[in-house]
């Protein structure tokens, strides 16, 4: 039986025992009638995610962009899209949020800037200008082909031809995102300087995006064909990107980041995006635990949905982590599939008990919590950039990316105007408002699940072992001191039976009664999920 041990990491910050929520704010509110969310949406709805239970927010980016990529394409560092609002309302999204008890997480985007930040505008204006090497620019080989084989993220050749000054620019995502070049001191001071401009506004952490596409190989060296790649799977897995992404010099610079971040004192956070397997993936922890204080743990969405199979992911991920590291737990974000459409809207409620009760800090993304799904967009109102470029490949973004579902009004609350993407069809079930007043909802079992979470340390802070994994049921126990707490999760729409420890329920996912005994062999329903408290 593996037994974790958390005896090395202190309950003193925040996110040990904190739970994140992540707005995408073009999606969560829009006040200014633009059929867009702002800032001033998020203040508006503050409360709502207080009164959910989380910790902390994370805002996906706010700055100065021409939107090719929305907002992942910035032209300004520390400013705010006028869009959005202003620097003065952002400061008072970190004020009214930490009047309510939540941290502020923002997004952070250090790989790639706009090719309209006045950096690479100065870049590309010659060869000699002094920005030019804050950019990857490299001379085509000998028979004007580009310098090495390596593929955008988004499809297509990772670089592009700069006719004026006869040299290519790499760039891991569009050409309208050119890579910043992480080996020049200059440029590693200079995105130093911007964590602590936000920081000196009172941000409580920062989002690292595609962290490791950082740094590729100076030797310019053609990634290995990966023999697994298909017709049908995406483009850039065509190769196996050796020497393109994940290198051994992006941790020193994950570490120059965490130094600065430090800084502003020990409670601030530092969270790495980097789509790895988990031996590579708790490398970003740092020597010494001096990289990311949690490097996304985006494993649980693509482990197959069965109790054996998350049961070895959970264990091999305790099993990998250094000493002392603290983990952490993703199941959507805007990127992915939402969680509802992946396993259905029974198993969606047994996946919020599974992801708010695993040991480890978990983020939630907006909308999961009402049980949105994805949703289909039509041909003419495709928004997203690696759709268009590879069309039917079932990359698109904009399915999870809808606006928020408030209530049954017109455009579900979310704007006077046309929403920037199409609403749902269900919205007029599906909403925060018709959910609010069921106790049955989804939401009202995040509610509780949140609040249980935050009063007992067994959940946010224990020592996790797992108890059972049949082909049904998952089980497991969260132990603090003498505390010790059940989970019981059927992963499936079939009756159960287990045998179980003398408990007494605490919460359910569905209608089993608070502080029902439970002992010995016991009924499992369909999709039923519920935590209990071992008997004296």
């Amino acid at each position: 039986m593996t037994v974790s041990n958390v005896s090395s990491t202190p309950p003193s910050l925040w996110w040990r025992s904190g739970a994140i929520y992540q707005i995408y704010p073009r999606s969560f509110q829009d006040s200014d009638g633009d059929g867009v969310g702002d800032l001033e949406g998020i203040i508006a709805r503050l409360d709502y995610v207080a009164d959910l239970g989380v910790d902390a927010i994370w805002i996906s980016p706010v700055f100065p962009s021409p939107m090719a990529d929305f907002g992942y394409d910035v032209s300004d560092y520390v400013a705010i899209d006028p869009m959005f609002g202003s620097l003065a309302t952002f400061d008072r999204v970190v004020s009214e949020a930490h009047r309510r008890g939540l941290k502020v997480i923002l997004d952070y985007v250090p790989n790639h800037t706009s090719d309209r930040h006045p950096w690479f505008i100065e870049s590309r204006s010659s060869r000699d200008n002094p920005k030019r090497d804050w950019y990857v620019w490299r001379d085509a080989k000998p028979d004007g082909a580009a310098p090495t084989n390596w593929v955008s993220e988004f499809g297509g050749g990772a670089w592009s031809w700069d006719a004026p000054t006869a040299q290519f620019y790499y760039h891991a995502f569009l050409r309208e995102q050119p890579d910043l070049n992480w080996r020049n001191p200059e440029v590693v001071a200079a995105m130093h300087d911007v964590l602590r401009f936000w920081l000196a506004r009172g941000v409580d952490g920062f989002r690292v995006d595609a962290v490791h596409h950082l740094i590729e190989d100076a030797d310019l060296t053609d990634d290995p064909p990966n023999p697994l790649w298909r017709e049908g799977m995406a483009p850039a897995r065509r190769f196996l990107r050796l020497h393109s992404m994940d290198r051994p010099e992006v941790h020193d610079a994950i570490a120059g980041m965490r130094a600065v971040v430090d800084e502003y004192g020990g409670d601030r956070l530092l969270i790495g995006e980097a789509y790895l397997p988990l031996d590579r993936l708790v490398l970003y922890y740092g020597g010494d635990l001096k990289g990311f204080h949690l490097p996304f743990n985006f494993h649980l969405i693509t482990t197959p949905w069965n109790p054996t199979a998350i049961t070895a992911l959970v264990d091999a991920y305790e099993a990998k982590l250094p000493h002392g590291a603290w983990p952490n737990w993703v199941l959507g974000n805007h990127d992915r599939s939402r969680l509802a459409s992946r396993i259905g809207d029974d198993q969606a409620r047994v996946a919020a008990m599974l992801l708010l009760t695993l040991r480890g800090t978990p983020t939630l993304y907006q909308g999961d919590e009402i049980g949105m799904g994805d949703v289909p967009i039509p041909a003419d109102r495709i928004q997203d950039p690696w759709e268009k470029n590879v069309p039917g490949l079932g990359l698109g973004r904009d399915p999870v990316r809808t606006p928020m579902q408030w209530d049954a009004s017109d455009n579900a609350g979310f704007s006077s105007a046309e929403p920037w993407l199409p609403l749902s069809r269900d919205f007029a079930e599906v909403n925060v408002a018709a959910q609010s007043a069921a106790p049955g909802s989804i939401l009202s079992l995040y509610r509780a699940l949140l609040a249980l979470r935050r009063a007992e340390p067994a959940l946010s802070l224990g020592d996790y072992a797992p108890l059972i994994a049949t082909e049904e049921v998952l089980a497991y126990e969260r132990r603090f001191g003498p505390r010790r707490l059940l989970i019981v999760l059927n992963l499936t729409g079939r009756p159960a039976r287990i045998e179980a420890p003398h408990s007494r329920v605490l919460l359910s996912t569905g209608s089993r009664r608070l502080g029902e005994e439970i002992a010995g062999t016991m009924a499992i329903a369909p999709n039923e999920g519920f935590i209990a408290e071992f008997a004296p």
